[in-house]
């Protein structure tokens, strides 16, 4: 299988980029494009890039991911998010590619009093999700079955600026911080999503699937974890008392739906088994952590 994926330097595109090197030789011919070799958001660029590799598969990790931004950056952020897909959808059709597009459980609404099914009715409540969303319906518009969407959820990687990174840096600053306690999803680490999407293109899944790690936690429950696993690892230095507070005390332009977990059940289907745990890959993570630079 010859596969090509955008957003190179990324949290996703670099576990995929670990996670092949690991591979059995000659399994995967890959090539990993950044944004200066690739972007989607360019007719003319995808053209190049496809004419030169000539992919059985094309996985788009690009994506725009600022969610407080996104509010009064609407056309940058479907540029990227919607409009690139699209094109992406596209190109993949024209030259008989199969395409993965990687989304969000901010499709959501999050007022489900159960974990959210690929098939339930969407209603995202940001610029964000709604950017996302509509990255998902052109290409199911344009490539059908062809096209595999998988959505995921609160995505960290060492090395990279997300909330674990966020959270060890205000941990060494401060002894105490508050983190939101009534917003519920799943922590995914990224290689867990990586190998996911590489086990269902080799099932040749097709339609919306949702991976994440296996549990559920509040984003003061991960902080919790982090703080714990990180002090017991020396990756900070004194206790930080992490206090729970609710969303309406820690206001951001963009608003998060209260409750995001994704019924991966049609993914353990087809992959035979569930996600590990999200503690047991944030042990991973913080055993291999590297600070982000830059």
């Amino acid at each position: 299988m010859r596969l090509l994926v955008t957003g190179g330097g990324g949290q996703l595109a670099e576990a995929t980029r670990r996670l092949l090197d690991r591979a059995e030789p000659g399994a995967v011919e890959s090539a990993i494009l950044p944004v200066d070799e690739m972007d989607i958001t360019r007719p003319d660029s995808i053209a190049a890039a496809l004419d030169r590799f000539r992919p059985d598969v094309l996985l788009n990790a690009a994506a725009y991911t600022a969610v407080d931004a996104a509010e009064t950056d609407e056309v940058p952020a479907f540029a990227v998010n919607a409009e690139g897909p699209g094109l992406l959808a596209a190109a993949c059709l024209e030259h008989g590619i199969r395409m993965v597009q990687v989304s969000t459980d901010f499709v959501f609404d999050g007022e489900s009093d159960r974990p959210y099914r690929p098939d339930d009715p969407t209603g995202p409540l940001s610029v964000y999700g709604r950017s996302k969303l509509e990255g998902e319906r052109r290409c199911i518009d344009v490539l059908g079955d062809r096209a595999l969407v998988v959505r995921t959820a609160w995505v960290y990687a060492s090395g990279h600026r997300n909330f674990v990174a966020t959270m060890l840096r205000l941990m060494r600053e401060r002894e105490e911080i508050g983190v939101v306690s009534d917003q519920v999803g799943t922590p995914t680490w990224a290689p867990t999503l990586a190998d996911a999407i590489l086990r269902l293109v080799s099932a040749g899944a097709g339609g919306i699937h949702h991976v994440t790690d296996s549990g559920t936690a509040s984003w003061h429950e991960f902080a919790v974890a982090i703080e714990d696993i990180a002090r017991a690892r020396g990756l900070i230095e004194s206790p930080c008392r992490v206090v729970p507070i609710r969303t309406e005390d820690y206001p951001t332009p963009a608003r998060r739906p209260a409750f995001s977990l994704l019924d991966k059940s049609s993914t353990i289907d087809l992959l035979g088994a569930p996600t590990p745990d999200w503690r047991s890959t944030l042990e991973r993570c913080l055993a291999e952590w590297r600070d982000p630079t830059g």
